[in-house]
């Protein structure tokens, strides 16, 4: 990998990490269009890069981190609860992630099945529409109990296919138990910052190896300085989208992606 693949493939990640359009879906559509053939090294580093992402959270949210930290000190009740509750919501993943990874990694690491995530995650936006507005209502954050957190991380699991996007299901999981719309795309990026840590040191140190000799220092550090700045401004752009018009341009956008990538494909005949 050349240093502006890697920065161009960072910039795909950052930009999509949070968006409810998967970011593994772009990735792979991203490396397909360059020529990168799939494989350990290749598969590892589309998960190691997801570290810029991880530091956008603590570079946007310092507060709300600082909380979870006093709350782990236990000087803090609230990011005591809170940091609870985003355990909770991770350990579903994390079990089954370890469970079924070699499974996953075989089956649904193909554009054929990203493509179909697409389409199908781009209907159920547009079909809970009106329950993804901000003028729907619902609770704050700080409501969020133990048992609301394990329903969203029982949906996260479904992010395990390719292309369904962890922010997608996270989000939609948070509205589900009555969260707001903004509630809702604060734990996902939270939940995002312990789940894509998990995965991008399991994943980094299981793949070290294959990491080391396929790519340099440089190329490791370009994708990961990428992903974090643009990681930034799509979550400011988010955050600013959903709180006027909510998710509906997304659900728009991945039934055109998916429709036009199963077209390409030759899905249609």
């Amino acid at each position: 990998m050349e240093l502006l693949e890697a920065l161009f493939l960072g910039l795909v990640e950052g930009v999509t990490e949070f968006l409810p359009i998967s970011s593994t879906g772009h990735l792979l559509l991203a490396q397909r269009a360059l020529g990168i053939e799939r494989g350990e090294a290749a598969d590892a580093w589309s998960i190691c890069v997801q570290g810029g992402a991880i530091v956008a959270v603590l570079a946007l949210y310092p507060a709300r981190c600082k909380q979870l930290f006093r709350g782990l000190l236990g000087q803090d009740q609230e990011g005591r609860s809170l940091g609870l509750a985003i355990l909770v919501a991770f350990m579903p993943a994390a079990i089954i992630g370890l469970l079924a990874k070699d499974a996953i990694r075989a089956q649904l690491f193909g554009l054929t099945p990203v493509a179909w995530a697409w389409l199908v995650g781009g209907v159920v936006l547009l079909l809970l529409g009106k329950r993804m507005r901000p003028e729907a209502g619902g609770r704050e954050l700080s409501t969020l109990g133990l048992a609301g957190a394990l329903g969203i991380g029982l949906l996260q699991c479904a992010a395990f296919w390719p292309g369904t996007s962890r922010s997608l299901v996270t989000i939609l999981g948070g509205v589900l138990v009555g969260l707001s719309v903004a509630a809702a795309v604060e734990f996902s990026f939270l939940l995002g910052l312990l789940t894509l840590l998990a995965a991008s040191v399991y994943e980094g140190w299981a793949a070290r190896e294959a990491l080391a000799s396929a790519y340099s220092p440089m190329v490791m550090a370009a994708g990961f300085v990428a992903a974090f700045v643009s990681a930034v401004l799509s979550m400011r752009f988010l955050v600013a989208w959903v709180r006027e018009r909510g998710l509906g341009l997304f659900g728009w956008y991945r039934v055109a992606l998916g429709l036009g990538v199963l077209y390409w494909l030759g899905a249609f005949g």
